[in-house]
């Protein structure tokens, strides 16, 4: 029953919010929106959960004063700070929540965004060492990208631009599309393995 239990629930869940696209009848929409209500109060729940996990994990962290303790302070501070906000004064434009927010999550959120194009130029840098022709079709059409995009390229042929602008709507657009269309596809295949019980790492050592 540990097993066959969590296994039903995922396929209702699962036929559910699936049949809600495909069968027209205002019962059933009915029905598959309560069961969407449902899932909205489990994740409400799996969120205090989270908060509650992460309060421990830090605490103990805290506690033992190990590596980087005060930044759990900090941490934790900013939990409890942020929660009182938002229960208390709300989160609307104009609060202090929001005003928090704005000012200090947003400028973070860019400061790390950030800090991740210097990877970016070095995982590139290592990427454009040309060993293969793919790695060599990469390099050349990455320089010319590049090229294209500041004004040096239209000063070295006027239709340069226009060319990498084709070069970004149909071949690597079309490239594009199918990632995601492959992408897609698997999501598909493992929404479905879930659903019949075939794949079983949401319970946990399986």
């Amino acid at each position: 029953m540990r097993r066959e239990v969590p296994i039903v629930i995922c396929f209702l869940a699962g036929f559910f919010f699936i049949s809600d696209f495909f069968i027209p009848e205002p019962h059933w929409t009915q029905i598959a929106h309560r069961v969407n209500q449902w899932a909205i109060i489990v994740i409400a729940f799996a969120y205090v959960l989270g908060v509650g996990n992460i309060v421990r994990v830090n605490s103990q962290v805290i506690k033992r004063k190990e590596r980087d303790w005060g930044y759990k302070i900090l941490l934790l501070s900013g939990l409890v700070l942020m929660i009182i906000l938002g229960i208390g004064f709300g989160i609307k434009e104009g609060t202090t929540f929001n005003w928090i927010f704005m000012n200090a999550m947003y400028p973070m959120q860019a400061t790390m965004f950030s800090l991740l194009a210097f990877y970016i130029a070095s995982a590139a840098f290592r990427a454009f060492r040309i060993r293969t022709w793919e790695a060599a079709l990469l390099g050349v059409t990455a320089v010319l990208v590049m090229i294209g995009r500041v004004p040096v390229g239209e000063f070295l042929w006027r239709p340069f631009p226009d060319f990498i602008e084709w070069i970004m709507n149909v071949p690597q657009l079309a490239a594009k599309r199918a990632i995601m269309i492959g992408a897609a596809l698997g999501a598909i295949s493992t929404g479905l393995k879930v659903l019949v019980g075939l794949e079983r790492t949401y319970m946990g050592g399986e």
